[in-house]
């Protein structure tokens, strides 16, 4: 069941603040929810948050055979799904728009860019390689479960190991974590998505002259943004100012002029901050679990 739309008041009332750089969050207009990551028990199960938008990741390895085009590269294969309980707008077992563009966006950041070695994967050559399956469920929606879900899947990938791997000839042999340390996963960069919304200075839903019409630009949007914004613009670059996907959603124009400083200016400078949130986290983590395994 569809929840009903924002009542003219609540429309009115947003944007109404918004030209005043006001947010309900008390949050400066392109100024990101601060992101917390938790990690599980398992390596490469991970939980972040955006507010009180969470999604779960988790990665897990089996070895198969590659096809016959691409003998030497791994398989990666991202699966995602929006829970019944993130939002009643969600139902089981009927895929909605807001999950079809999660999954699309994630195969774009996260598989497309190669941010993952492929090659590294590789086992035996035309006959053995690794097969990660990325999982990626989002249990609550507060707004912005986009930019949540990529940062989980990257956070999820770097997080996880693989067994370490023996091969002699054509035998190959898996060896248990309990025998030899598991491996981390090669990874060319780290890939983080952001996203804007767009909001009209006049609430109308439609404005005379299109090509005229001045917006009001916020980043990580919430809830009630998302439902109200006539524009989205998808951003995924990494902390090395390295450009990956720019995608845009909605019907309002924007010009150069406009996307570059959001890329230049705002986009960079948060991709490190959230790239240096995500190495201390997983430093954290392995600390932790460096001295869990001394003390066993």
């Amino acid at each position: 069941m569809r929840p009903p739309s924002p009542s003219i008041p609540e429309r009115e009332f947003i944007f109404t603040s918004l030209t005043q750089s006001l947010r309900l969050d008390g949050r400066q207009l392109l100024e990101m929810r601060k992101p917390t990551i938790t990690f599980g028990e398992e390596l490469g199960w991970v939980e972040c948050s955006f507010g009180k938008t969470r999604v779960y990741a988790a990665v897990d390895a089996k070895m198969v055979k590659p096809p016959p085009e691409r003998p030497y590269e791994g398989i990666i294969t991202i699966h995602s799904e929006i829970s019944p309980m993130a939002s009643p707008e969600y139902e089981p077992g009927r895929t909605s728009e807001e999950e079809v563009t999660i999954t699309r966006m994630l195969d774009k950041v996260l598989r497309r860019s190669d941010a993952v070695d492929k090659e590294s994967l590789c086992v035996l050559a035309g006959q053995r390689v690794w097969h990660l399956r990325l999982t990626v469920h989002c249990l609550a929606d507060a707004g912005n479960m986009l930019d949540c879900a990529c940062l989980a899947g990257i956070v999820a990938l770097k997080h996880f190991r693989r067994p370490e791997v023996e091969v002699v000839g054509d035998e190959v042999t898996v060896h248990p974590p309990t025998e030899r340390a598991p491996l981390p996963l090669s990874l060319h960069h780290t890939p983080l998505c952001l996203t804007f919304a767009f909001f009209p200075e006049s609430s109308s839903k439609t404005a005379t002259s299109t090509s005229s019409t001045k917006t009001t630009t916020v980043l990580d949007p919430s809830l009630l943004e998302s439902r109200l914004a006539t524009g989205f613009l998808h951003v995924a670059l990494n902390a090395q100012r390295e450009l990956c996907v720019v995608q845009k959603a909605g019907g309002v124009p924007l010009t150069e002029d406009e996307i570059l400083p959001l890329i230049k200016e705002v986009a960079v400078s948060r991709v490190r901050e959230l790239d240096a949130i995500v190495e201390s986290r997983l430093k954290e983590d392995w600390e932790q679990r460096k001295k869990f395994v001394e003390v066993r």
